[in-house]
């Protein structure tokens, strides 16, 4: 099995020292996690100030919260991570958990060019890998290749539709890119995202599947996008190629959800216009000698990854715990592993390495779902386990109205 401890070095951006870092750590002495922040290469709790993410995301400046936090050291970052892995995990020591809590975790779909001629390829192909390289030449030769340069819900948009439909090759996938309204749903419940160094989960039911590395960006309850950080939005091509009602099978199962190492706080140095401009690197190793690596630019998405919050959160869309909303991804593999025409498929035991510099590295080892840890510790357990270390009393509320 590929070492997944030795894999995870470095964990932390290239300027992790000018960064306001925020995670979540497991820790056996209280059994549950502290919110932590990232401090000269340590990690600090900082529960008593925030006992929860979603606290310190709706902080009206949550950098500034997040530095302004004191509490005690909880270990090394370097040794921490290296606790995490389960196969090689003291249980007596701390480790790393996904950076996220009672957020809704919410994907947007279908937002880059390369990755909707793949979704309509899955449409038509019903699953088949085999038969999806004959239909990529077919609807490549009707849509081209580059659509980055058309804006959804434009007139030129509206046209190319006309044109599609009156041709046969109308899809869904294309509605959703190329039309008005995007597609946002539910990757997973709050608390069932994993973290860095855990193992990532795929149903094995599927035959046909890959990584989706993307850019995770963190929403604040009224609207306000306060940092980001990297996710592994795992899919199952064949389940979602045979019906999109199957979506929720293809994309919400035990550990299929990846996101970390840590969120980055947006600040005067690090903002949406540095997400709008970053690349997110993607390597798949397997134990068979396989490597596969690609990388995903966000300077190429269809639509602005504010345009994509504004649909997910409005006055219609409420969350009041905030949300977590995965960017989309341009990396779609073809790149044949087992035979010609198969293309890829993950292989039990890969190691999927997302990374970015400004974001860190995102690592996690591919295990079939019901081999992965399975959930257990849900909003009732953190609820429980908050109240028994004092975290919650006195910390008021809103009325149900608002």
């Amino acid at each position: 099995m590929t070492d997944l401890a030795e894999a995870l070095h470095p964990v932390l951006p290239e300027d992790a020292d000018r960064a306001a870092l925020a995670g979540r750590a497991w820790l056996p002495a209280v059994a549950g996690p502290a919110v932590v922040a990232v401090r000269d290469g340590r990690l600090h709790d900082i529960s008593a100030a925030f006992p929860t993410i979603r606290d310190l995301c709706e902080a009206p400046d949550p950098a500034a919260a997040l530095r302004a936090a004191d509490g005690p050291a909880v270990g090394t970052v370097a040794a921490v991570a290296a606790n995490t892995p389960p196969e090689s995990r003291d249980p007596a020591q701390p480790w790393l958990l996904a950076p996220v809590d009672l957020q809704a975790v919410k994907a947007a779909g279908v937002t880059f060019a390369i990755s909707l001629i793949e979704r309509v390829i899955e449409e038509k192909a019903r699953g088949d890998a085999a038969a999806a390289i004959a239909i990529r030449a077919e609807v490549t030769a009707l849509v081209g290749d580059d659509l980055a340069r058309l804006r959804p819900g434009s007139a030129e948009a509206a046209r190319l539709k006309e044109v599609l439909t009156a041709s046969g090759a109308w899809s869904q996938y294309l509605e959703v890119g190329i039309g008005p309204d995007a597609e946002i749903f539910t990757k997973c419940q709050p608390m069932a995202a994993v973290g860095t160094g855990m193992e990532a989960g795929l149903h094995p039911a599927s035959s046909w599947n890959n990584p989706e590395p993307e850019v995770v960006l963190a929403v604040a309850s009224d609207g306000r996008i306060v940092g980001a950080t990297l996710g592994n939005d795992v899919n199952l091509r064949d389940v979602e190629g045979r019906s999109a009602l199957l979506l929720g099978k293809a994309k919400d199962n035990n550990a299929s959800c990846a996101i970390g190492p840590f969120l980055r706080l947006f600040d005067a140095g690090f903002g949406l216009d540095a997400i709008r401009a970053v690349t997110v690197s993607l390597e798949v190793a397997g134990a068979d000698g396989f490597r596969l690596t690609g990388s995903s630019a966000l300077a190429r998405i269809s639509r602005d990854p504010a345009d994509l919050v504004a649909q997910m959160l409005n006055p219609h869309h409420r969350y009041p715990d905030g949300a977590v909303l995965f960017l989309g991804t341009m990396f779609a593999p073809v790149q044949d592993r087992d035979a010609p025409g198969q293309g890829f498929t993950h292989h039990r035991g890969d190691i999927v390495t997302i990374a970015a510099p400004g974001l860190g590295r995102l690592v996690n080892r591919m295990a079939p779902t019901d081999a992965c840890a399975p959930w257990r510790f849900g909003v009732a357990a953190l609820m429980r386990n908050l109240a028994a270390r004092g975290l919650l009393p006195g910390r008021g509320g809103v009325s149900p109205g608002g």
